[in-house]
């Protein structure tokens, strides 16, 4: 067989050799694996797997944002061979999905080298009694005794650590692992921890040449990841690495595609290769060795895709900066860009807080940790059990995956509070923040923080507007926050030093929050722990995007502490990504998340600054969208065109509200609230048919007619549920057609 022989440094040959060398795969190994695999899928949201071994290799691609990388990949391993999948769900019991199941059995037969393996499953219930049904020898083993087998399938990481090694064994040996994992599922599991240094998965397969990564997968056809040309050789990053190092030197030209491909495997693996990585970690080391410490990305000169190497030298920085022991971290030149030096003449102090725990999330201090310098925070010993955290930073973005690089791609760190006085740094500074998980029972903590920068930062009721405007906005650090009882900002300082009255501004925020709930139809008022918005030179998806705290870019955060503009323009953006922190699923279905998210935003528009819903935004309001709603009945109200045109889509739920009021909706919203789990819709078809009935029993309506003239897909069963309702459908509705 033809194996893959992946060109070094010492000879940097043409690109199209260096791709011809390394073709990824053997092309039999490729076929074996895919024969008779058109698509695959898996039960949620897959992530991607990294290759980079000689003889590992690509299977299946799936899309990441702005890049392609592998669900699936394979590789030989001394006398053996492995199969990489980026979900643990493709070893569930259920594989009738697309072609997962012929993609499973070809795995097994092919890891086996057997067309009758022996086939042992750890765990993965129902798996082994799925594979019998198919023909294959397979038992459910506890990885005691490995030497009767051909074949082993599992999740590495839930596996006993001790038998790590064994596995590895087997395969060096002859055998073949067959094994699923979700990098970034494993991630949101064991916060604090690290693919690269604690995951058993990685710790099994890197030496074998493969990683799994942090990230989703999207489909990259019809809702499914299709197998069609070999993966380009580019998707192993090692190969990536030659035929980037071949670009950099003039040697070869990589096309603005293969770029982006190279790019997006070696900007991302980094993070997941264990320190002790000898097949790449030190070529990487080496090729960037002259560009460390001095790749500072801005708005202005963004690092491109095409910026391999220099992209390469900071991922390796900030990879570096967020394991070092404090005592250990320098600043980085980044992290002027973002989130802000400090200067070297602004006092360093010392302040002490008290934290109610009761109360889960980040809580704020008004203090900033300079860039590269080491604060420490004291609390008393009976409550360093690791429980509470210091946070250094007050942005929850990484922006890993963008294509462009406007900052760091991770600027923010924490540490655990297990000792009675813990060393806490970052190379990139940051509001310093105390952290407490869900349902802590430490009471009210003191806690006292040495060596950082006091902040702007107002708490509505606290400080007065004299020591606000005399004092407290002209505090030296970069980043200020103000906080009310329901949203906090966090937003440039340069964007507050002439802000005169932040209570004004704090309670109307409060205010919107409030209208939020109230038509969310929340039970009260009162929240577990304040929303907040936070402003940062780039952020991971969007313009804007909802989350804890919500993202915005820096240059809309003057619009976050404008209470004039607020009140009288309003802000679309904002209140949106506010308003899907209230939405439900229950009451979304698919198609609709970027549509009843924008009932919160027309509430708040009506009530904060008295516009009529209807005339709210000019895409529902205006001759275009006006032509919008007669053009998509002309074409016979296309569902999929519903689904994918939000204002249009809004238009209906608009109606809706101009017949019935906002009251009807938090009717609506009130029952799902209260609804039993066994009543809930489990199901795209159930969410809109429950939609349907529950709206129409609530307004004493029969909308069967209104859905099926806009095209939204309901049952008969659901239609007829609501037959003795008085039929209803807006006059002169749909435009051209009859009443």
């Amino acid at each position: 067989m033809t194996r893959m022989t992946v060109v070094r440094l010492s000879v940097i040959a043409p690109l199209v050799l260096i791709l011809v060398a390394a073709a990824g795969a053997d092309e039999a190994d490729l076929r074996a694996l895919t024969e008779g695999v058109a698509a695959i899928d898996a039960p949620g949201i897959p992530g991607p797997v990294a290759p980079f071994g000689d003889d590992a290799f690509a299977v299946v691609m799936g899309h990441e944002r702005d890049a392609d990388l592998p669900v699936v990949a394979a590789t030989r391993f001394g006398a053996g061979r492995a199969v990489a999948l980026g979900k643990d769900s493709f070893l569930a019991a259920a594989l009738e999905m697309a072609d997962t199941e012929r993609l499973l059995v070809n795995a097994i037969h092919w890891a086996a080298s057997s067309e009758d393996p022996r086939v042992g499953v750890f765990r993965c219930d129902g798996l082994a009694e799925a594979l019998r049904e198919r023909g294959l020898r397979a038992e459910q083993v506890d990885l005691t005794d490995l030497s009767a087998l051909d074949a082993i399938v599992l999740t590495p990481d839930h596996a006993p650590a001790e038998v790590i090694d064994d596995l590895s064994r087997f395969v060096r040996d002859g055998g073949g692992l067959v094994a699923g994992f979700l990098g970034w599922g494993w991630l949101q599991l064991n916060p604090g921890k690290a693919l690269a240094t604690d995951s058993l998965s990685n710790r099994l397969l890197a030496p074998m040449g493969i990683v799994w990564l942090d990230g989703y997968l999207r489909p990259t056809a019809d809702d499914v990841y299709a197998v069609g040309d070999p993966p380009s050789p580019l998707t192993n990053a090692s190969v990536a690495l030659d035929a980037a190092l071949a670009h950099e030197a003039g040697e070869a030209e990589l096309t603005a595609e293969q770029l982006d491909q190279a790019s997006a495997i070696l900007s991302r693996i980094v993070d997941a290769l264990p320190p002790e990585d000898e097949m790449l970690l030190p070529r990487i080391a080496e090729a960037t060795r002259d560009r460390r410490g001095q790749v500072v990305p801005t708005a202005d000169e963004p690092l491109e895709a095409a910026d391999i190497l220099d992209r390469l030298a900071l991922t390796l920085d900030v990879r570096e900066a967020l394991r070092a022991p404090a005592e250990a971290i320098g600043a980085h030149p980044a992290a002027a860009v973002y989130p802000g030096a400090v200067a070297d003449d602004a006092p360093r102090v010392s302040r002490g807080f008290e934290v109610d725990t009761s109360a889960h999330g980040w809580h704020g201090t008004g203090l900033y940790a300079a860039p590269g310098e080491v604060i420490r925070v004291e609390l008393p010993q009976q409550v360093a059990d690791g429980a509470l955290g210091v946070r250094i930073g007050s942005s929850s973005d990484r922006i890993w995956h963008r294509q462009q690089w406007k900052r760091a791609p991770e600027v923010s760190r924490a540490y655990p509070l297990d000792a009675a006085e813990t060393p806490a740094g970052n190379a990139f500074g940051g509001l310093v923040y105390i952290t407490v998980p869900r349902d802590c029972e430490h009471g009210t903590v003191p806690v006292t923080v040495h060596n950082v920068v006091e902040a702007p930062y107002y708490v509505l009721g606290g400080a007065s507007l004299d020591d606000w405007r005399e004092r407290l906005r002209a505090l030296p650090a970069p980043r200020a926050e103000l906080a009310g009882s329901k949203v906090i900002l966090t937003v440039p300082s340069e964007e507050i030093r002439e802000l005169d009255d932040p209570r004004r501004l704090m309670a109307l925020w409060d205010r919107v929050a409030d209208l939020q709930a109230d038509l969310a139809a929340y039970p009260t008022r009162d929240r577990e722990r304040p929303l907040r918005y936070c402003a940062d030179v780039q952020i991971s998806a969007g313009w804007m995007h909802a989350g804890y705290p919500m993202m915005v870019p820096t240059i809309t955060a003057h619009r976050l502490v404008d209470a004039d503009h607020l009140l009288t323009e309003g802000d679309w953006g904002l209140w949106h990504e506010m308003g899907h922190m209230h939405q439900s699923r229950d009451w979304t279905f698919e198609g609709a998340g970027e549509v009843t998210v924008n009932l919160f935003t027309l509430y708040v528009y009506e009530q904060v600054c008295g516009k009529d819903p209807a005339s709210s935004h000019e895409s529902l309001t205006g001759e275009g969208a006006q032509e919008t709603v007669r053009q998509y009945f002309a074409d016979g109200a296309p569902f999929d065109r519903w689904k994918s045109k939000p204002f249009l889509a809004l238009y209906m739920y608009l109606q809706l509200q101009q017949a019935f009021g906002w009251e009807a909706f938090r009717a609506v919203f009130t029952e799902y609230r209260d609804l039993p789990d066994e009543e809930r819709p489990k199901s795209d078809d159930e969410e809109r048919d429950q939609w349907l009935v529950r709206f129409s029993r609530r307004v004493g309506r029969n909308l069967g007619p209104f859905f099926e003239a806009w095209g939204v897909p309901t049952s008969d069963e659901a239609r007829r549920s609501i037959a003795d309702l008085p039929a209803w459908i807006p006059d002169d509705f749909p435009p051209g057609g009859e009443d």
